[in-house]
């Protein structure tokens, strides 16, 4: 017999005439033992947490207004935003090269890719975070002055948050594509769909539910990160009504409709700036071990705390695993990349891939990793969420405010449901899959967040 643990088990066998061995193990954990001594034992942590959680779950989030980014994010001059932790022209992946390139072309800062590349490589154009904007952007998540952007806003304080308009699948910006057939549909965007919409959702009576999208999404078989096929036909029969009733050329509107009815993941640019609203909602809470942001810009991976504030703990981000495109193969694909696991920050999308079976077809695994991965989540979480339920487990609320003692102490990271991009600049979309932070990231925060309760403490 192989005994670790507790003595008095060995001792038993040992008494009964069993051979025993001892094994000195103790389950997986990140950071240092005084590190999670430090944060175990701080006499704020449970009010701090039950603070954060109260304000992720008090948070709703309403559509009210589709401008232009140089409107609502005061972008100026020559400024690009991405996705994830910041970086830097040299730092940046093939997918982000790809999509920073793409910009530059859209915005006619250049005439040809080379042009871009060497504009970007000189300096001549700013690049920043989205999260430091109030704004977040799926994949590479570049944005731009030009582009539209979704206004959402939550009633409950009138906090804003943004995303740029959905592309659609395949070669696309925000995979890293810049070809042609994306810069023209990146234009026809901001001439046709962005007005149009513009005008539909200025004309409702009442501003889109966002919240009561996601909660109904959940009932409907999406998780609301990789599956949101139900969220885009609600969004779609919601506005139907207003955008025919602009007034613009009849082809454009069953453009825009034809467009939006063919694109799964349409919804998907209005549920990540709800899920950065109600995690905005948290702001700097000393004492709190809840992660405020989980963000990927395909080189590293990191993640932002309440208890930390603004401060990122970032290291180099994982490959996703998963189902390929044609013939590409795991070879082809970057690292992770996007701001999208917002909605795992949320509670949703990866930690309720139970609400969803179907989403192992496109990203990999069984119904039973599905059930499996979100009863995991609730082990690394802090609350459930009373408006997110996942049905097949009785309507048990969402696993919400991912404590990072809990990772630490359980040595389990957070699920996240993903896209891939191709490696190489302008190769677009090679698959769908499921990643998770790297522990580095969170070994970090628990240094960091054990270094600032014991300064409070002194």
């Amino acid at each position: 017999m192989v005994a670790a643990g507790v003595d008095v088990f060995s001792d038993a066998l040992r008494a009964q005439g069993v051979g025993v061995t001892d094994v000195e193990w103790r389950p997986p954990t990140i950071g240092s033992a005084d590190d999670l001594t430090q944060l175990a034992l701080d006499p704020r942590r449970a009010a701090a947490n039950r603070v954060a959680v109260e304000r992720v779950l008090a948070s709703r989030s309403t559509l009210t207004d589709v401008r232009p980014a140089t409107e609502v994010l005061g972008l100026t001059g020559r400024t690009l935003l991405h996705s994830g932790p910041p970086l830097t022209w040299e730092t940046a992946s093939g997918p982000m090269r790809g999509a920073l390139i793409g910009a530059c072309l859209f915005e006619g800062w250049a005439d040809t890719p080379e042009a871009a590349e060497a504009l970007l490589a000189s300096g001549g154009v700013e690049l920043d975070s989205c999260h430091h904007h109030r704004a977040v952007g799926p994949m590479a998540g570049v944005t731009s002055p030009s582009m539209w952007m979704w206004c959402l806003t939550d009633p409950t304080d009138g906090r804003e948050a943004y995303s740029n308009l959905n592309e659609g699948l395949g070669k696309v910006l925000r995979m890293g594509a810049y070809g042609p057939e994306v810069i023209e549909r990146l234009h026809w965007m901001t001439t046709v769909m962005g007005p149009v919409l513009q005008a539909a959702v200025r004309s409702r009576t009442e501003p889109l539910d966002v919240t009561g999208i996601l909660a109904q999404m959940l009932q409907m078989g999406d998780e609301a990160h990789n599956r949101n096929r139900a969220g885009s036909l609600m969004t779609l029969r919601e506005l139907s009504p207003s955008i025919v009733a602009v007034d613009a050329p009849k082809s454009d509107i069953a453009e825009v409709l034809r467009f939006i009815g063919g694109n799964e993941h349409f919804f998907l640019n209005l549920g990540m700036p709800s899920a950065k609203l109600a995690m905005d909602a948290v702001g700097s809470v000393p004492g709190s071990t809840m992660v405020t942001t989980l963000a990927r810009n395909g080189t590293e991976f990191g993640i932002r705390t309440a208890g930390t504030g603004d401060r990122w703990f970032t290291a180099p981000a994982n490959t996703p695993v998963g189902l390929f495109l044609g013939d590409y193969g795991p070879e082809d694909a970057n690292p992770d990349i996007g701001d999208s696991a917002i909605m795992e920050t949320y509670g949703i999308g990866g930690f309720c891939m139970a609400a969803a079976p179907a989403i192992v077809r496109f990203v990999g695994g069984t119904v039973p990793d599905a059930l499996a991965t979100t009863e995991r989540m609730y082990q690394i979480t802090l609350a459930e969420s009373p408006a997110m339920q996942v049905p097949i487990l009785g309507f048990r609320g969402a696993p919400t405010g991912i404590d990072v003692l809990k990772v630490a102490r359980t040595g389990w990271l957070p699920q996240i449901n993903t896209g891939m991009a191709g490696r190489v600049a302008g190769t677009g979309q090679v698959g769908a899959g499921l990643v998770q932070p790297p522990a580095a990231c969170f070994e970090q925060a628990v240094a960091a967040l054990a270094e600032e309760s014991r300064a409070a403490l002194v």
